[in-house]
Order: structure tokens, then sequence, then C-alpha cells
């Protein structure tokens, strides 16, 4: 091992140390440390001040390794089994311990009881575990999923049911998934609800998709001016079914980036500045991998230089974001992550880093930042200077925004008809839609959604604004039928 591919300084997986504390208790601390979280290497023989190579003593090295061995042994519970071994590095001898996540958590000193003894890594130092932590360390280590879990006292309704699948049904035909009746059944197979006796129970899982029963089940969406947390052009809160959520939070970013347009030959082609593909990828992961016993919410934030989505809670399980690039998985949220999967959100485990790499690669964006913190994942996709020859201006869906306000009717132009008036007043999808259907009046609402690159919740909401305004009329039925554009505009 060579000096060059030590890491520079202590850090969340690595400590060093000059020699071997006389009191053993200093250094097991870490290794359980270690163990209780995406494990790490104790290095002896490394001034932990300068990081200057001392090496330890040749003539007492195997001595030196066996004692750390049978301190690990017999000082910590469950029993932690580290790969200790010599290393050279500048010619000089340092020891090497080894110390991989554990799955048999938590891990504590055995003289102080799980309470007092469990440690945890924090940054570059080893802390004591809270209450809550060992907790969270305990399902860890029972393979405990909390959506799994049964939502004491909810009381299960049939509409919710009847609602969840159909929209399962929904989003896998959409997603091109095989066809299937989607009934109470299978939601009891994938642990959603639960029998008892003559009752049925619901998970946190269910209640998470059918409800905004908990209150920090929400996403809370912003525009930013500038680069930093300082001032607000828009803001918006998501909550409800987290699967409408992530819907609602995609639509928010579409309408506050911008839309360009290239010509391919006879053809021109609309695209996004950042890629669609990650949007969705970024907050759905926030979802499906978010702590749920955090009461944090789930936070998407645009500024001028990037797209930033915050998840509440670390990695999970000792899962690291090189591991997730290999495609290891490692799921925190069980039930909901099968029910994205079954809905298409989801498409194969242990990729959506990838996807989120490739998807920003292929549109020569920089390459995204991966983020862990004690508390938080976060994830930023970053935006460059955009060359459009259409609108250089946010999408709006019809809400009002200090970014991109709507149009009173207010014109310079005094000679406008009432027609004209009418139509500067809806926003840009209104005026999409309504082209869409000049060209064919029977195109459907999911084809629309393809064709302007939104989802189709929002194309049913512009949908219904330019009905009530008695500016599209439907004839027919919803197959067979068609729109037609009246006389207003």
């Amino acid at each position: 091992m060579s000096k060059n591919i030590m890491p520079f300084g202590e850090s969340k997986n690595i400590e060093y140390k000059v020699t071997i504390p006389k009191q053993s208790e200093r250094y097991v601390k870490t290794i359980i440390a270690f163990a209780n979280t995406q494990g790490g290497r104790l290095i002896i023989g490394i001034d932990d001040q300068t990081h200057e190579v001392v090496g330890v003593d040749q003539d007492t090295l195997f001595r030196d390794m066996d004692r750390i061995a049978t301190a690990v042994s017999d000082m910590c519970e469950p029993q932690i089994v580290p790969d200790i071994e010599p290393k050279t590095i500048d010619g000089k001898t340092v020891i090497c311990v080894t110390v991989l996540p554990g799955s048999g958590r938590p891990y504590y000193l055995r003289s102080k009881g799980k309470e007092a003894g469990t440690f945890i890594r924090v940054a570059g130092t080893t802390r004591p575990a809270s209450e809550e932590k060992i907790k969270e360390l305990e399902m860890e280590g029972s393979r405990i999923s909390w959506d799994e879990l049964t939502c004491v006292g909810y009381k299960v309704q049939e509409k919710a049911i009847r609602k969840l699948c159909k929209d399962i049904k929904s989003f896998r035909e959409k997603a091109g998934l095989e066809d299937r009746k989607i009934t109470r059944t299978q939601l009891i197979n994938w642990k959603l609800l639960k029998e008892a006796e003559d009752t049925l129970l619901a998970s946190n899982a269910f209640v998470l998709l059918t409800s905004d029963y908990f209150q920090f089940s929400k996403t809370q969406c912003a525009v930013f001016k500038g680069t930093e947390r300082s001032v607000f052009l828009d803001k918006r809160e998501y909550s409800g079914p987290i699967y409408e959520q992530i819907e609602d939070a995609v639509a928010f970013v579409l309408r506050n980036i911008r839309l360009g347009a290239q010509i391919d030959g006879l053809v021109r082609k609309e695209s996004y500045e950042l890629p669609v593909a990650a949007i969705r990828e970024m907050i759905i992961n926030a979802h499906c991998h978010r702590k749920l016993t955090e009461p944090s919410c789930v936070q998407v934030a645009l500024y001028d230089d990037r797209l930033e989505v915050t998840s509440p809670g670390g990695l999970y399980n000792g899962l690291t974001f090189e591991a997730m690039m290999e495609g290891r998985s490692s799921i925190r949220n069980r039930a909901i992550a099968n029910v994205f999967n079954q809905m298409g959100l989801v498409e194969s485990w242990g990729t959506g880093i990838r996807r989120i790499m490739d998807a920003a690669k292929e549109y020569g964006l920089p390459k995204p930042q991966f983020l862990e913190f004690d508390d938080m994942v976060r994830v930023n996709l970053f935006r460059q200077e955009f060359n459009d020859t259409t609108d250089n201006t946010p999408q709006n869906d019809g809400e009002t925004t200090e970014k991109t306000p709507q149009n009173d009717g207010e014109t310079t132009e005094k000679n406008l008809s009432n027609e004209d008036i009418l139509f500067a007043k809806l926003n840009k999808t209104q005026k999409q839609i309504i082209s869409l259907i000049k060209n064919n009046p029977s195109i459907s609402m999911e084809t629309m959604a393809e064709q302007i690159q939104i989802t189709q919740r929002n194309i049913e909401k512009n949908i219904k604004a330019l009905r009530e305004a008695q500016i599209i009329k439907r004839h027919g039925s919803p197959r067979g039928g068609y729109w037609e554009v009246t006389e207003n505009k």
C-alpha cells in the first residue's frame, strides 16, 4: 500500500493512531462505530495530527495484532471479526484494521451494555448513539422495514383501497407493463394491508400511499434566486399519496426550467435543459429511500446553477455511493419500493444513481454530485448555459409564481381582439393543448402529456381549466370521442 492511495486525513471511514492505545476501549469504540455505520479502517502507525507515517515496532508487530484481535473479540457484542493485517507505506509498516458494515446491529461494548455502549461514526469522530439511533440499528439488524409495520389506530377505507388499486393499474399501463388486475389480495401480498380476524389493518406504507395522515410526508419545492437559499422566487408544498407528490414535484421542476428547441432537418425537437429522466429518478429515489422516522420532508430546490434534491436520513445499512454505482442496493422502505416497482416508477434495483449519471452525461452536463450528511442525502444535478430557439422562460401550469407571473390581460398593443386577449391569458401548457387539439381533435390526454413532456395529471388540470372557461369542449365517449376548440378561441 502506498501513501498516495491513503485518504487524506481522518473521515467517516478512516481513523489513525500513532500507537495502540493502552486502554483498548479507546479504539474498540471506533471499531464498533464502523460496524454500526458504513465500515472503515483503523490504521495504527500514522500520526492523527500531522498524518506522518511513523510505522509500528517490527519486533512486536504480530503480538500487537493478536492483542487487537483479542480485545475486539472480548469486548464487542455481538462479535465483530475485523481483518487485521500489516501494510507497508513509504517503507514503513503499519497495522490496518478493516471493519465491514455489520449485519447484526447494533454492536456495542459488552461492559457498558446496549444503551450506553453503542457507538456510531459521525464525520471523522466516534460518538455514542442516541436512543432513536439504537432503535433504527435494531430494525436494520432484525431486517424490519418501518413502512411494513402496522399503523396502529388507522382505519382502512374501502374507497382508499379501490383508488390505490386503480392508480397502480394506471401507472402500469403508462409504463407499458403487463396488464394485470390489481386487487386487495395483491395489496395484502405486498404487505400494504394485513388481515386480522374480520378486519383489515393498514401498514405505514398503505397510509403513505393513500393519504396525508403523516405530517412529515410532504414534498417541499422551491425556486431560489441565485445559488443560495436566500430569496424565494416560488415555493410549493405537496402532500397526499407519495406517488402523486412525485408527479407534482416533477411538474414543478419542469415548469421552472427552460424548454428549448432544435431543428433536425424538417423536424423541430423540443427538450428541457435538464433530462426529465434524471429529474424523476432523483425525486423517486428521495421518497423511496428516505428515513421515515425523521420529521423532515423531502426537499426539491432549483437554483440558477443546479437542481438539488434532499432526502431525510443518511444512507441505509452501511451502503455507500461507491457501492450504489456498482449496482448494490440496500432498501430501507421495502413495501414502498416494491409498489414503486409494480407501478413502473422503479425499473430495477440498484441502478438509480447510474441512470442519473448516464442521463447527465448524455445531456453534456457536469457530473452530478452525491452528498451524504448524518441526517440527509443530497443529489445535485447541475445546469449550464442553455441556448434555445424558442421560449427561454420557465413553464407554468396555471399557478402564479414570482418568477413566471401570469398575464393579466393587459398588453402594450391596444387593438387586440377579445380572442387574442383571451389567448394571451392562457399559460404555455394550455396554448400547447389547444394547438394539439386543432391538429388532432381525437388526441388523448396521454399523448398530449408525451408530446408536451409533462405529467398526465398536469394535462388533466389544464384541460379542466380550459373546459370551465368554455374554450374547449368534449364530444362523445372518453375513448371514441373528440375535442373541439370553441369560437372563443
